[in-house]
């Protein structure tokens, strides 16, 4: 728990440096191994704050468990995320300026770059409308990346999820989430992006997912 709390907590210096949050925005969560629990960002404090201390414990409902803190305002989301992806590990929420424009529009982010399909395998989806709180902006997230590649989910109106098997692969995926939502921005000011042929964005994720990088070799 305690080796969990700092990794977190260091992560959300990630987001900062990234530039995808603003103020005390934001937060970044990390499953328990083996336990049905989690631990994320206490609400509303600020990032310069943060210590590995004062990362909160909560169980699968979002109630503290562990903490001084109230824990953050997305707790609930971030709690019916893993009740119901099993696989997941980490989630992350931020406000990301060029992805939440694509998000405010309604918008799915194209898959017209190779980086797009290594990481998402396709398209960026626009999951529904939800009020900050309850279980509906899990339910969006879950519902629209269910059997979906992409980690990260557009809200409408909001800002970006993303999942991963880890926080560090959830922190990563919201980056790059950024990365394309800015460059293919960036494109359509210029013209219509070309988008990639279907065969090659599964040759490309396929490649990225299994091959790219240094493998164990036993």
């Amino acid at each position: 728990m305690k080796e969990l709390r700092e990794t977190v907590c260091r992560l959300h210096a990630e987001l900062v440096r990234g530039e995808l949050v603003v103020w005390t925005a934001g937060n970044v969560s990390g499953r328990v191994p083996g336990r049905d629990l989690f631990v994320i960002k206490p609400s509303g404090v600020s990032y310069d704050d943060l210590t590995p201390e004062s990362i909160v414990v909560c169980d699968l409902d979002g109630d503290l468990v562990e903490g001084d803190l109230a824990p953050s305002s997305d707790t609930a989301a971030h709690a019916y995320v893993y009740r119901h992806m099993p696989e997941v590990g980490g989630v992350v929420h931020t406000h990301s300026t060029y992805a939440s424009a694509w998000a405010a529009r309604g918008e799915p982010i194209p898959c017209v770059l190779t980086a797009m399909a290594d990481e998402f395998g396709g398209e960026i989806p626009v999951g529904p409308f939800a009020l900050i709180g309850g279980d509906d902006i899990g339910k969006g997230i879950v519902s629209t990346l269910a059997g979906h590649r992409s980690p990260a989910v557009l809200m409408r109106n909001h800002g970006v999820f993303t999942i991963g098997k880890s926080s560090e692969a959830a922190v990563k995926a919201a980056v790059m989430c950024e990365d394309v939502a800015r460059t293919v921005h960036v494109a359509r000011q210029l013209g219509e992006p070309v988008p990639i042929a279907p065969g090659d964005v599964d040759r490309l994720y396929d490649r990225y997912q299994n091959v790219y990088g240094q493998r164990s070799h036993g």
